[in-house]
């Protein structure tokens, strides 16, 4: 019989499930508004049965508060099943996790030390692993990268021109979204492997944003780098930013070093650029001349880094739209790729409204596409095959 695996993305203030048994997902939901007004969604694929409601301000004050919460729907779902295993999504693995692990207590004390160069993600994924242990004793606690798919880029996009003693250190470019990436790769792979063996650029474009140059699986560089903070403009990250600007904030505006980093990490990109909204929805929808020139500078980053990245692999043949926004916005699409023949890229349309697989003309030299990304899919693959290697400890 297949394992029951429940996949976790913890935030700060939300925790996304998905429970599987096998490879079909049997319940999905979020959720939402942790500390503050805590807000269950939740779909059971099978049962039919569906849940939106508030709950009770003890039941989501914390992560572990509300996996209690959950608990006893999953386990009617279940109907007398156990969780074999629990799947993480864990933003920085550092140089030593190239690959989903087993948690044990000295995995978590090595990503505790990573949580400063994600504030934004690690702190809350550690969070959400400590209550699934409280919450499923039984289960194995399985932990999976979004820095593990960049772990072999080649040398020249790992380092920074510093010397090399941080490089020694770990100062180095760690590159993010890999779940994202490693799924687009295996969905290639299966649908189309004339494209997965040659060179591909996904967007995965959404709140959190980044661009990678791949190569029969394997990436090849990345806009993202130490941090998430690097490469495009996101929904409250600033993305690319010339390291002395962070010198004239520190030594002439006196700002601290939190300081900064809030104004990096919550205040910039779209939400900052416009002072309207980090929801590309909302902006597209705005006649405030704001939020045209904050669309304007992130689709102009975009182009930027899409012709970095065919720069790296000498030419592109595939260029994949995912993301929140890749999926959803026709219109980025359709202006990231206005005239871009001189890359070979040509879109339709009337297939780029619809958006939905292939997007590009007949008469393209590169296959434009838009696929959905699943990272928690991603996740239960990774776990199931952990489990199945029984490489936990008794």
């Amino acid at each position: 019989m297949a394992p029951v695996i429940l996949v976790l993305n913890s935030g700060s203030s939300s925790i996304k499930f998905s429970l599987y048994d096998g490879p079909a997902e049997q319940v999905t939901g979020q959720i939402s508004g942790l500390g503050a007004k805590p807000h269950l969604n939740l779909e059971a694929l099978l049962s039919g049965r569906k849940i939106d409601r508030a709950l009770d301000s003890t039941d989501g004050n914390s992560h572990g508060a509300a996996l209690g919460a959950l608990l006893p729907i999953l386990n009617e779902e279940l109907g007398g099943r156990s969780v074999a295993a629990v799947g993480h999504r864990v933003v920085h693995g550092g140089t030593k996790h190239d690959l989903p692990v087993h948690i044990t207590g000295a995995v978590m004390q090595e990503l505790r030390v990573l949580e400063p160069l994600a504030p934004l993600h690690q702190p809350h994924n550690l969070a959400g692993i400590e209550a699934a242990r409280a919450a499923f004793p039984g289960a194995e606690q399985v932990a999976c990268f979004d820095t593990a798919f960049h772990r072999k880029h080649p040398w020249v996009n790992d380092t920074f021109a510093l010397p090399r003693s941080f490089y020694d250190e770990g100062v180095r470019r760690y590159g993010f979204h890999g779940l994202s990436y490693e799924y687009i790769c295996e969905h290639l792979k299966k649908h189309t492997p004339d494209a997965y063996e040659g060179k591909v650029i996904v967007a995965h474009l959404g709140n959190g944003a980044s661009m990678c140059a791949i190569r029969a699986g394997q990436s090849i560089g990345s806009t993202m780098g130490f941090t998430a903070l690097d490469g495009l403009p996101m929904g409250t990250r600033c993305g690319q930013l010339d390291p002395g600007a962070i010198l004239y904030l520190m030594t002439t505006k006196g700002m601290s070093a939190d300081e900064i980093s809030d104004l990096l990490y919550k205040k910039s990109g779209l939400k900052g650029l416009s002072g309207l909204s980090q929801d590309m929805r909302t902006l597209s929808q705005s006649d405030d001349p704001r939020a045209a020139e904050a669309i304007e500078y992130y689709v102009f980053r975009v182009r930027r880094e899409l012709g970095a990245m065919a720069a790296v692999l000498s030419g592109v043949d595939t260029l994949v739209f995912t993301g929140g926004i890749g999926e959803n916005s026709a219109l980025i699409r359709d202006r990231v790729c206005a005239d871009q023949e001189w890359l070979g890229i040509q879109i339709d349309p009337a297939l780029n409204n619809a958006g939905d697989g292939t997007i590009s003309t007949q008469c393209s030299q590169v296959a434009v596409l838009v696929v959905p990304t699943n990272e928690e899919e991603m996740i239960r693959r990774h776990t199931e095959a952990l489990l199945a290697s029984h490489q936990f400890p008794a």
